[in-house]
């Protein structure tokens, strides 16, 4: 892998921490509510399944700082695809911005990937 995937990639992974840190740990405080327009009785209500969300970013972020430190560029690229497929998903089916937040660059990841190969 390229320097400059593996850095894309990397910074790929950092933005899935941060997802995380707003789902599992900030989604019913007042920073949480104001990012994701919640009110407070919703941000209580669906905590949990916040906090899920924001296991499964955490868990892609481990996926793709595993790949990069085990140099295991098969691994990146699934992990990027992966997160390129949810993130269109969830452009499709719960807000557009998720596409350009986490689609954009992990598809930027990923070709940078493929043409530095």
């Amino acid at each position: 892998m390229g320097l400059f995937a593996g850095v894309l990639a990397g910074l790929v992974a950092i933005l899935h921490l941060g997802f995380f840190v707003l789902e599992s740990v900030l989604w019913a405080r007042p920073t949480g509510r104001r990012i994701f327009g919640l009110s407070r009785e919703d941000a209580e209500t669906t905590q949990v399944l916040a906090m899920n969300q924001g296991v499964y970013n955490a868990m892609v972020a481990v996926g793709l700082g595993w790949g990069l430190i085990s140099a295991e560029p098969a691994l990146v690229s699934f992990m990027l695809f992966f997160v390129v497929v949810v993130g269109v998903f969830g452009a499709i089916t719960v807000k557009p911005t998720i596409l350009v937040l986490q689609a954009l660059p992990a598809l930027l990841a990923l070709g940078a990937e493929f043409v530095t190969g």
